[in-house]
This record gives structure tokens, sequence and C-alpha cells, in this order.
């Protein structure tokens, strides 16, 4: 495995927990970095970096951000994110993994790519949720702008620092662990 592969398998990783966060934002990110030559996708996935991608994800990144700043819209779309996020999740792996042969690719994508997107989609619905009963919603303004402003951290470090990504990207599953085993209900003996 080369240098290359792995630093791809990082950014994946990195891009695919951030979507776990916001859906667009870091599918907007890497179109961006595609688009100025920054990083180089798969040959079926260029389209990524086309400037009707880049405007069209820019839109929807937008809509999106501003969206989970409604309390009860914000439980709404974290509904419809869930399972997006692991489709968004494992195409990001599948566009930026480089080096591999396809189903060594692909099954990377689904379980590090869709399986992270969605561990972390899961914990925020469950947050924001928790925030929704326990403030009738005002809380949820901050719990978004948490989950957006570690999207933008994670998103830029993969981009930039793949390595330290996938160590951000540790971490936030430690956390998110740590607090599952703190709530959920305890079996008796």
């Amino acid at each position: 495995m080369t240098a290359e592969t792995v630093t791809s398998i990082f950014l994946g990783i990195g891009l695919a927990a951030s979507v776990g966060f916001r859906i667009f934002l870091p599918l907007f990110a890497l179109s961006l970095a595609a688009f100025f030559g920054e990083w180089e996708l798969n040959e079926s996935w260029q389209w990524i970096g086309s400037l009707a991608a880049l405007i069209t994800l820019g839109v929807a990144m937008l809509i999106e951000i501003f969206g989970y700043f409604i309390p009860w819209v914000d439980n709404l779309l974290d509904s419809i994110a869930i399972p997006l996020a692991a489709i968004a999740g494992t195409a990001v792996m599948v566009s930026t993994v480089a080096g591999l042969d396809p189903m060594v690719t692909w099954s990377l994508a689904i379980i590090a790519g869709g399986g992270t997107a969605t561990a972390i989609k899961g914990a925020g619905a469950t947050t924001r949720l928790a925030s929704s009963t326990s403030t009738g919603g005002l809380g949820n303004p901050i719990v978004s702008t948490v989950e957006t402003g570690t999207a933008v951290a994670v998103t830029a470090a993969s981009i930039f620092a793949p390595v330290i990504a996938v160590i951000l990207v540790i971490i936030i599953l430690f956390i998110i662990f740590r607090i599952y085993r703190k709530i959920r209900p305890r079996a008796k003996t």
C-alpha cells in the first residue's frame, strides 16, 4: 500500500465523519478541492469537481446549515439525513480512495465511510432530540453550531492534513462511545 493510498483512505474517513455532522459541507469542500486541483478524484467521480457540482453542492450546503438552526425543522432534517449520511459517507470514500482493488475500495467505503457517517449522524440526531425535549427546541441552535463547527474543522483537517483528521475522528468516535455507555440502560443481573 502506497503513501498516496493511505492518505486517500484518511481523507475519505475524515470526510465521511464530517458527513455525519453535515452532509453537504464535506461534499462541497471535496468539490472545491477537486475543482481547484487540490485533490484528484477517482475517474468515475471527476464530475464532483465540475462547476455545476460545485454550485449545486454549495447551495445545498447553505440550505442544510441554515435549516439546522430552525428548531423542529432540524429534527425533520435529521430523520432524512440519517440514511443520506450512510450513502454520502460511502460515496465520499469511494470517490477519494486510490490504488486499491474495487472490491476492497467498496468494502472499505461501506464499512468505514458509511458506518462512520451513520454512527456520527445517529449520535447527533439523538443529541438534538434530547435537546428538543428538554429545552423545547431552544437549545438546538447550540447543538447545530457545535455540529457545524465540528464539520468545518474535520473537513478542513481532511483536506489539508488527513492524518490529523483521522485522529479527530477517533477522538469523536471515542466520545460518542463513552456517552453511549453512560446513557444506555444497564442490564439487571
